[in-house]
Order: C-alpha cells, then structure tokens, then sequence
C-alpha cells in the first residue's frame, strides 16, 4: 500500500512540475498533434479529389436540370374582331305619312315595340268594302244550293215519266214520240242540276275571293305600324314625324348585342385543334376578359386567305362589348404533356432541326428533337420529349452526341 501511495505521489508531482515549469512546452506539443491530424484530412481529401478526377477524365462539365412533363391546356391564338349577333334595317312595305315621334338612336326597343306608325288614309274604307262583299257571297251560297235542289227534283220527276212512257211504249199504249220527249226531259233535267251545281261553286269561291281581300285589306293595315323584329339597339333615329314612306324606305336600323359573337379566322394548320362547343376566351383592347364557347367552325376556307371562320358566342347582358372591337381570341384544344424550360435551352442540330442536348443514362450527351407549342413570359413549353429527362441547360452548345458530361444539377422550372 505504501509503494502504491508513493507511485501516485511522484505521478501527481511530475504532473505539476509540467504544468508550472514546462507550460509552453506542452502547448506545443498538443498543437502539433492537431496539425497532424489536419495534414492527414487534408491529404485523404487530395487522394479523394484525385482519385474522382482521375475517374472522370475526359468528361465536359455542364449544368443541367432534371424535367418532369406536366399536362398544360393547349390553346390556339387567333386575331378577330366583335360582331353583332343580329343587324337590320326595317324598312316599310307600304306607303303612307309618318303619324308617329321618331326614337332617337342608341335606344333600347323590345321585339315588337313600334318603331314607325304610317296614317292609314282610305285603307279602313276599303277593309269595310272587301268585307260587305265577303258578306254579299255568303249569300249568294243558299240560293245556289236551293238551285241545286229544285233541280234535283226535276230530276227525279223527268226520271218517273221516263220510265212511265218506256213502259206504255212497250205495252202499246204510247206513241214513239212520247218516250223521246220524255227522254228530253230527263236530259234537261241533268243539264240543270249540273247548272246549280256550278252556281254553288261559284258562289263558294265568291266567297274565297272575298275573304281574300279582307285578308289583304287586314295586312295591308297591319304594315301601317313597323315594329321591331328583336330585341336591340337603335344605331339609326326611326323615320321623322310627316316623312313620305315608300316600299323599302328605311324606317330603323337595329343591333343585338346580347349575346354577342367573336369572329377569329383560324389556318389551315390549326383548324383541326378547333371544336365546335369547345371553351374560348378573349382580352379585347380595352383588356376586358370575357368567355364563351365556339358555335361555328366554317367548313369551306376563304379563297383569299386560306382561313377558317371561328365564331365564339359570349354573354354580353350589360352590353359593355360594342360590335367591332379588336379581340385576341384564345380557344382551348386537348391537353398535353410538355416540358417547361428557358428558351436559351434550345439549339439547333447539324440539320437545323430545334431541340435540346439531353443526359442519357450512361451521362452521355445526345440530341433530342422538341416540339414548340408555346412561348410564355416563364419559359418556352416543348413536347416529344420523354416524361422525365436530363436536360443541359449551360454548355450545351460546347458537346456533340456521345461526349461525356459531368453534370451539375440546378432546380426546373415549376
């Protein structure tokens, strides 16, 4: 125990002799362990570095960007113009004076709201005549009838004495005469049934003729007030108070703005993507958004411009949209799927042919044809490409297909 006790005293002593007398000493020597252990990381880190550059010889480094296709809404752009639903010039079909206060343009009018009222003049008299006649022929239809009646019965009465003298004449007790005066009779008696007959018919068309020119007569009034044909707007003040109104003589001109059409013109390479009943937008000029959908695709192309007429039906109930504003007109298509990247991504093979330098799986460049569908302020969206590939974005242009490339990757576009 005592040889234990000692040993720790010489430890304990030879431990602060150390520390009061060898301080720097010991400092030093702790450092340069330190510096040891750094010397050797650092030469681990030399051998790694080496050891990765000697496994990547000859790679080109690039930066490049690791795309997944998303499914966007395909639209086809179109330049056009806003149209009227409807626009007519109501003309009169008679002639008369203007007995009514005209309505001054910009006006809203109803279907069926009178426009222009003409004086009726001697039309009244001649509607009260066709009707007398029309009265005067259905009268003249009973005493036909009774005509044909009488004449019936005479008839019958030359058939009885027909047939009386025929058989005297057979037993002997007539004379030839008789039977052929009796036949007469009965000839006589046909051609006046035949008579009747005939008045009765005139007599019904008497009456046809007569309701006709009631009829006329009627119409001819009805033409006196010009109403309009729909609902719209005035874009012209109706004929002035004491105006001479002939046939066809302009009485208003009237648009229907609700609903109201986008008229576009598409070409021959978009027309396929374009469906009847298929969503479509439009910014006007005034930047005003609206939305609709296609009511008409024109099947024949226009002879001039080898265009396609597309018209777009849009709700305009507050009538804020005027015939014949400028309209960008965009028309949804079917989705697809596509890639969004900078447009300083794209390049140009040997044949002039658009796409991009891509990373194959063995970190290889190789060429890869797009698809432009479209350019956006974020990015150009391209297709016919893979739907997730490595795409080099820096150095593109410094690599042909087959050079190895020592990729850095940097975030996609979202």
């Amino acid at each position: 125990m005592r040889i234990m006790s000692v040993i720790s005293a010489i430890a304990v002593l030879a431990v602060l002799y150390f520390v009061v007398f060898e301080r720097d000493q010991l400092f030093q020597f702790a450092q340069g362990a330190e510096a040891a252990e750094a010397d050797i990381a650092a030469d681990e880190a030399v051998a790694a570095e080496t050891a990765e550059t000697d496994a990547q010889e000859g790679a080109v480094g690039v930066v490049a960007i690791r795309s997944v296709a998303q499914t966007i809404d395909s639209a086809v752009i179109l330049r056009g113009r806003t149209e009227a639903a409807r626009q007519v010039t109501v003309a009169s079909e008679t002639s008369g004076l203007v007995t009514s206060e005209p309505l001054r343009k910009g006006a809203f009018v109803n279907a069926g709201d009178q426009l222009c009222q003409l004086d009726p003049g001697t039309r009244q008299a001649s509607l009260a005549e066709a009707r007398a006649r029309l009265a005067e022929a259905r009268g003249r239809v009973p005493e036909a009838q009774a005509a044909v009646a009488e004449a019936s019965a005479r008839v019958r009465e030359a058939e009885i004495n027909l047939n009386a003298a025929s058989q005297l004449s057979q037993d002997g007790f007539a004379s030839e005469t008789r039977l052929v005066s009796a036949q007469a009779a009965m000839d006589a008696a046909k051609a006046g049934v035949q008579r009747a007959n005939s008045g009765v018919a005139s007599a019904e068309a008497g009456i046809e003729s007569a309701q006709a020119a009631v009829a006329s007569a009627e119409r001819e009034i009805e033409r006196l007030t010009i109403t309009a044909p729909f609902s719209g707007l005035l874009e012209t003040d109706t004929a002035e108070l004491g105006a001479l109104m002939q046939p066809g003589t302009p009485c208003a001109t009237i648009i229907q703005l609700n609903p109201i059409k986008l008229v576009g013109f598409a070409p021959e390479a978009d027309v396929s993507k374009i469906t009847v009943g298929a969503i479509a937008g439009a910014r006007l000029t005034n930047q005003a958004q609206v939305q609709g959908e296609v009511t008409f695709l024109s099947r024949s192309a226009d002879e001039t411009t080898r265009t396609f007429r597309v018209e777009v039906t849009v709700d305009n109930a507050d009538l804020a949209i005027s015939d014949g504003q400028t309209a960008e007109i965009l028309v949804a298509s079917e989705g697809r799927s596509a890639h969004l990247l900078a447009q300083s991504t794209l390049t140009l093979d040997d044949d002039g042919v658009l796409g991009v330098r891509a990373i194959d799986d063995n970190g290889v460049a190789t060429f890869m044809p797009v698809t432009l569908l479209r350019d956006t302020a974020e990015g150009v969206w391209v297709t016919d490409l893979p739907e997730e590939v490595d795409i080099i974005t820096v150095g593109q242009e410094f690599v042909v297909d087959g050079v190895r490339v020592t990729p850095t990757f940097q975030e996609a576009k979202g």
